[in-house]
């Protein structure tokens, strides 16, 4: 079969769907003749990628052309549709759209204020550009139902949405010999709609409780200047590690004994890095939100307030029997619902029902 995905970027870039696409296609190489359209990105073994020139707007390159490449079942992701576009008007055979997330414009983006007005254009413009998509292509994937139902986009579709979920390496992560420490964990950028400002008042409480308790924050971001003069003021106890490499990433979240992804906003639709980390046998708490909330319940809790937040991270740290059962829980839903190995058949399930 030969197969052709279209994503905005594409590894080296880093991002979320640059990766997930990464994986599937190198998956799916295995059986398949797969090449990649994007904007950016390297061939490797068994992928080839074609990158056509481009207009690099943030977030939403617009190629200027576009490869005559024939296949069999094209795979475009969005939610930078401009891609998918191309697709849809040159298409022959079946056409497929992952929508990772809904175009959501946050109040602050790289420190500079977003004018209502603006934000409000660009979510109005994407939107016309991408309904027609929907309606037009064979099917939709969605990666969590919840986030499917409450999408304003998606829930117009839902009689051709497939929902196959997002996946984790889980030869990079995976339970170790790591003795476990009184640490909580975040990984992740450092920008306002992740939340970790929500994390750092929780852990005041915590650390009022549990004076050992340990907060570690990886990545990197436009907000971290500002969290670390937050984290001084609130008194709370926190190393800022910045970006590390893979392997270092992996062994904190063996260490960790909870990793908590703070995210109250429509941008975060799942969150692989819950899959990551109960893939390391680590229980996870995740924000009360459609696609996240889907997750975490899998190996973790939800919480929906900062008392909420504190009240389980303190549970999880002082309750072993409750963390080995949330332990042994997410590991479980991992090897049976999460693995490339099984998210990558069901995808090809998908295609060979189209073709």
């Amino acid at each position: 079969m030969r197969i052709v995905f279209t994503t905005p970027y594409y590894p080296p870039h880093i991002g979320g769907i640059e990766i997930h696409v990464k994986y599937l296609s190198s998956f799916l190489s295995k059986r398949h003749d797969v090449k990649i359209i994007s904007s950016t990105g390297s061939s490797s073994e068994g992928v080839e990628v074609l990158t056509p020139r481009c207009l690099n707007l943030p977030y939403s390159p617009i190629p200027f052309s576009f490869p005559n490449v024939k296949a069999d079942v094209y795979h475009s992701h969005i939610p930078s549709p401009f891609f998918a576009r191309m697709v849809d008007k040159k298409r022959l055979s079946p056409h497929l759209i992952t929508y990772h997330n809904d175009v959501f414009v946050p109040k602050v983006v790289d420190g500079y204020k977003i004018p209502s007005l603006g934000g409000e254009f660009i979510e109005r413009f994407n939107e016309k550009i991408t309904i027609p998509l929907l309606d037009s292509c064979d099917r939709v994937i969605a990666t969590t139902s919840s986030y499917a139902l409450t999408s304003p986009l998606l829930s117009r579709f839902m009689e051709k949405i497939e929902v196959i979920p997002n996946a984790v390496d889980t030869q990079r992560f995976r339970p170790g010999e790591i003795e476990r420490e009184t640490i909580v964990l975040y990984v992740g950028r450092l920008i306002e709609y992740k939340g970790v400002e929500i994390l750092l008042k929780a852990m005041r409480t915590v650390q009022e409780s549990l004076k050992e308790a340990r907060l570690v924050i990886i990545g990197d971001g436009e907000d971290r200047e500002r969290l670390e003069i937050l984290s001084k003021k609130l008194d709370v106890k926190v190393e800022f590690k910045g970006e590390l490499p893979d392997e270092d990433v992996a062994k904190w979240m063996k260490k960790a004994r909870v990793l908590v992804l703070p995210s109250f906003s429509r941008l975060e639709a799942f969150g692989i890095v819950l899959l990551e980390a109960m893939a390391s046998a680590t229980p996870v708490i995740g924000s009360n939100i459609p696609g996240v909330r889907d997750v975490a319940i899998e190996g973790g809790l939800t919480f929906s307030d900062i008392n909420d937040l504190a009240e389980k991270v303190i549970n999880i740290l002082t309750n072993d029997k409750l963390a080995e059962k949330l332990s042994r829980k997410g590991l479980k839903a991992v090897r049976e619902k999460y693995s490339w190995e099984v998210v990558s058949k069901k995808i090809e399930k998908l295609y060979f029902s189209l073709i």
